[in-house]
């Protein structure tokens, strides 16, 4: 019997077909929006114990204030680091930090090793990570690293403030942090967050 050309070309569709089922699903290529995400994850995790370790060696100096900040920040880390992990749950992956603590020096070494750790996000690290990210077209992974480039943002200005003057941050500081973008301030004057619109009574008093 001769075939027409529609039922070869039909014939070959389903043999390929059958081919495919048979040789199983095809692997997903990797994302690296998805690993952005799990660089930044682990960085904002060991940012978040880091900070809270230089808390603790500015009470012991003195520095109540820079306490305070390194507090603050941690607190805005954790919720960046939570962000960041509920995206790559959404694409699948599954959230991983290893904790490395660096040595904690005097609160003024400290502050300066923080400047360029935020510097550097700021600057080179979430802006790359941002650019690939709405290249992929992923929104909320879009959303999570502006957030944490805001803040650390705030962050860079507030150390720079305090080693530039470190006796004034010896004397008690009040923050208040966004628990949904990190968003840290020293003044909430504002009914809702200028970076993600949550509303300011919600915001958590850091001490």
């Amino acid at each position: 019997m001769i075939r027409s050309r529609h039922q070869s070309v039909f014939v070959f569709f389903v043999l390929a077909c059958s081919l495919l089922v048979a040789a199983g699903p095809v692997a997903a290529a990797p994302s690296k929006t998805l690993d952005n995400l799990q660089s930044a994850f682990n960085g904002e995790s060991n940012a978040n114990a880091k900070y809270l370790e230089f808390a603790k060696k500015a009470d012991q100096e003195g520095y109540a204030g820079a306490a305070a900040l390194f507090r603050a920040a941690a607190r805005a880390e954790e919720y960046h680091a939570r962000n960041h992990a509920d995206v790559i749950k959404k694409l699948g992956g599954t959230p991983k930090a290893e904790i490395k603590l660096p040595a904690i020096m005097s609160t003024a070494d400290n502050l300066k090793a923080s400047i360029e750790g935020e510097t550097y996000e700021r600057i080179k690290m979430y802006p790359e990570f941002i650019a690939e990210a709405k290249a992929a077209g992923e929104k909320d992974a879009v959303k999570s690293f502006n957030y944490a480039l805001t803040a650390e943002g705030q962050h860079a200005k507030f150390y720079t403030e305090a080693a530039a003057n470190l006796m004034a941050w010896k004397a008690a500081k009040k923050f208040a942090v966004c628990p949904v973008c990190g968003n840290t301030v020293t003044l909430v004057d504002f009914s809702k967050c200028p970076v993600c619109f949550t509303p300011s009574e919600k915001f958590i008093a850091v001490v």
